[in-house]
């Protein structure tokens, strides 16, 4: 069991191990210098996830007011497929593709660098959910922040986390920069490309999806009178997903890849 529903929060219960039930996804093994870190932002508070106080297991924790100065030694490990898609603590669904994270006390969202204590590797995730609760383990990263750290073969690691202060920053804005939107929807997407032959547009969406990109889709729209096909992949639930399909895609050669929100 990983999530169940308090009074008016949402509290994730961690598996003692992502060993069974939970595991990797299928195909993902991108580079992992490829994988942006979370993009810090000055966010308000999560209306779920922050009450002064839960139990899970018998045990109480109690939720920091503030993550200031917040530093912390332990074990790191990851939770994968058994969980995408749900909600997280936060009420934000979880993605494994995603750069987050659960801890058990900071409130939501945190951000948070993660230091290997083994290594000196460092990334940056949000913190939106709530777990691991496992004896010695400080923190569950998403799988491919587990990926990018090194750790998603052993499944854990030792790890150094520090609180990032967002506070001089604007609130609600996180740094990424998108392209200019085609129009103010805010659905994100990956153009592979625009073509001018419905055939075409086929054949590459054909051999994207046997290169095991999902969600690949052809939209029909007329420039000037005439029919314009793009291949495009989405939606994507973020802009940290959308940027690493793009890696992925130039790692193949689709060069005129760019993201678009419509």
């Amino acid at each position: 069991m990983r999530h169940y529903l308090g009074s008016l929060i949402m509290i994730s219960v961690m598996l003692t191990s992502c060993a069974v039930h939970d595991g990797a996804p299928d195909g993902f093994n991108p580079d992992p210098s490829k994988i942006r870190n979370a993009k810090p932002a000055n966010e308000p508070l999560s209306r779920y996830g922050n009450p002064p106080s839960y139990t899970v297991n018998g045990q109480t924790y109690q939720v920091l007011k503030s993550s200031e100065g917040f530093v912390q030694r332990g074990e790191a490990s990851w939770y994968g497929t058994k969980f995408h898609g749900k909600n997280t603590s936060s009420g934000e669904p979880y993605d494994m593709y995603a750069m987050t994270a659960a801890h058990k006390t900071l409130p939501l969202p945190t951000y948070v660098e993660v230091m290997r204590t083994d290594t000196g590797q460092k990334l940056i995730v949000k913190v939106n959910d709530r777990g691991p609760f496992h004896d010695g383990r400080i923190i569950d990263l998403s799988y491919a922040a587990a990926h990018k750290l090194g750790i998603a073969g052993s499944g854990t690691a030792p790890v150094e986390i520090r609180a990032i202060d967002t506070s001089g920053l604007d609130l609600n804005t996180s740094g990424v920069l998108l392209p200019p939107a085609e129009n103010g929807d805010g659905i994100i997407h990956v153009q592979v490309a625009a073509m001018g032959s419905e055939q075409a547009a086929e054949d590459l969406a054909s051999s994207l999806r046997a290169k095991q990109f999902n969600s690949v889709r052809i939209l029909m729209t007329k420039d000037n009178g005439k029919k314009l096909y793009r291949v495009r992949i989405g939606p994507i639930p973020n802009t940290d997903l959308a940027y690493q399909v793009l890696a992925d895609l130039k790692h193949i050669g689709m060069e005129a890849a760019r993201v678009v929100v419509d």
